[in-house]
């Protein structure tokens, strides 16, 4: 049995905590894959100090020598990306189809970070005086906290670390404890890629614990979250008196909108797999269909029909379509929303419950869900669920549509069905998203493109593509006279 130990200062260390806890296969709890050696507050106050103490070295070193540390650990995740898949699978559940996904994605991301170590470009402006030169730098801003979720461990850590450490930033990696041996890996690779000591650090441990002794921390002077609405909103208020940079991606509850011209068999194939792919466990799943009264009993028929169809199992058997969910607080979770929304009146059309038969029983594995009749104002049409549970809030036309659509404190993607290119316009003008796609699922992005929210969906800039080192510098601005000789006045 493997046990996984944080990495502080270019060491892995052994926990004085005597605190461990156990990694279990979701799929099947049988299988314990490994423990986990808690850290200690002091542990983490440590791997906060030897990023403190190796930013300044880092800092100096060339960006295009940092980029190319980083392009390395891009060349070491692809060369270890089916060990990398494996373990996505085996502890965090989704089919080694969707893990794989999950890689090209992030290398894809570290790769186009590493790129970008050669255009941390700024600009000269002119001034208004003669013989004077007024331009602009991105400098870092020192120690960076990266705190990562379960669903996506090796993606999100990976869009967050590579342009930290491009832009110059030492980094203290906080990962869920529900991932260890991915958080471990991904250490281990980017390590291997050439990092100095204190450049990247591992902290496994409580976010009670370890996560709040390196948020608390003076030293730190960013931190990168992912993770629910209520956590990143109390981070952002706990950090904000001492002015520390936060990034926040959080909640989402994504609607398509279905409109009666569409393609029916391309809305309904996109909704199943935006809903039940990944077991409705990623901040794009689609959580409310809304669709237009005229077609949705042919719509409602055809969902439940693909619902049904979805295979579930261990992700790592052939043939399996959705995996589990993460472990049995978020089974339990899925399990209690189904049962408010049968409370609350909303019809149930398939699922509902706990998968059984061929050994489902001994895993977190909840039947793809279908409500219909959902009304705006009931529980599971506001508040994320995070499992394969998808409900239907039919509306009369396109205005209620879309005011239905945007009835959410959330804001992260959205998608409309239809071949009215006005009415795609005015869905792409109207929708309160941070993304949205036509005639595509919600869920999905590319490397080289921004990705995040608005509402309480996110929290400062946005990460990866063109804005990807935004957060993660500073803007400085240089005036250079060389006049030579003494100012008359000043413009101030």
């Amino acid at each position: 049995m493997t046990t996984y130990k944080s990495y502080v200062n270019g060491k892995w260390i052994d926990s004085a905590s005597g605190m461990t806890a156990e990694n279990i296969n979701p799929a099947n709890t049988r299988d314990v894959i490994g423990t986990i050696q808690m850290a200690t507050r002091e542990e983490a106050r440590s791997a906060v100090e030897a990023a403190y103490a190796a930013f300044r070295d880092w800092k100096r070193t060339p960006a295009p020598a940092r980029g190319k540390i980083v392009a390395k650990a891009a060349k070491l995740m692809e060369e270890r990306k089916e060990e990398l898949a494996a373990a996505i699978t085996r502890e965090e559940g989704k089919t080694l189809s969707e893990a794989r996904g999950e890689l090209t994605r992030a290398i894809n991301v570290v790769e186009f970070c590493a790129g970008e170590s050669r255009r941390m470009v700024g600009e000269t402006i002119p001034s208004e005086l003669p013989a004077n030169f007024a331009y602009t730098i991105k400098e870092p801003h020192g120690v960076v906290a990266c705190i990562t979720p379960w669903n996506f461990p090796v993606a999100i850590p990976a869009w967050k670390i590579a342009p930290a450490l491009v832009a110059g930033n030492t980094v203290v990696f906080k990962p869920a404890t529900l991932t260890p041996a991915t958080a471990v890996l991904l250490t281990e690779i980017f390590n291997d890629a050439g990092l100095p000591p204190g450049v990247l650090n591992l902290v496994l441990g409580s976010g009670r614990e370890t996560g709040d002794e390196i948020v608390s921390h003076p030293a730190v002077k960013a931190i990168s979250f992912t993770g629910s609405t209520e956590t990143g909103l109390k981070l952002y208020a706990q950090v904000a008196p001492r002015g520390v940079k936060v990034q926040a991606e959080m909640g989402g509850k994504n609607p398509v909108v279905v409109l009666e011209d569409c393609d029916m068999a391309l809305a309904v194939e996109s909704t199943a797999q935006g809903a039940f792919g990944s077991t409705g466990q990623r901040c794009t799943a689609t959580s409310r269909a809304i669709v237009i009264d005229k077609v949705a009993d042919d719509f409602v028929q055809k969902i439940v029909d693909r619902a049904k169809s979805f295979r579930l199992g261990a992700g790592d058997e052939s043939g399996i379509d959705i995996g589990p969910s993460v472990d049995e607080g978020q089974f339990n979770t899925v399990l209690k929303y189904i049962d408010i929304g049968r409370e609350d009146g909303a019809e149930l059309m398939c699922g509902g419950k706990r998968a059984s038969g061929d050994g489902l029983e001994n895993g977190f594995f909840v039947e793809p869900t279908v409500f219909d009749k959902v009304t705006p104002d009931m529980r599971i049409a506001r508040e994320e669920i995070f499992g394969p549970v998808l409900s239907v809030l039919r509306v009369k036309d396109f205005d209620e549509a879309m005011a239905v659509a945007n009835d959410s404190d959330f804001g992260l993607s959205s998608s409309v069905f239809t071949n009215d290119t006005n009415l795609v316009y005015r869905f792409v003008d109207e929708i309160e998203t941070g993304m949205t796609h036509i005639n595509s699922p919600t869920t999905g992005g590319e490397a080289h493109i921004p990705f995040g929210g608005v509402k309480h969906t996110g929290l400062g800039a946005r990460e990866q593509g063109s804005t990807s080192l935004d957060f993660y510098t500073e803007l400085k601005v240089v005036y250079v006279d060389y006049t030579g000789r003494k100012r008359e006045g000043n413009l101030y």
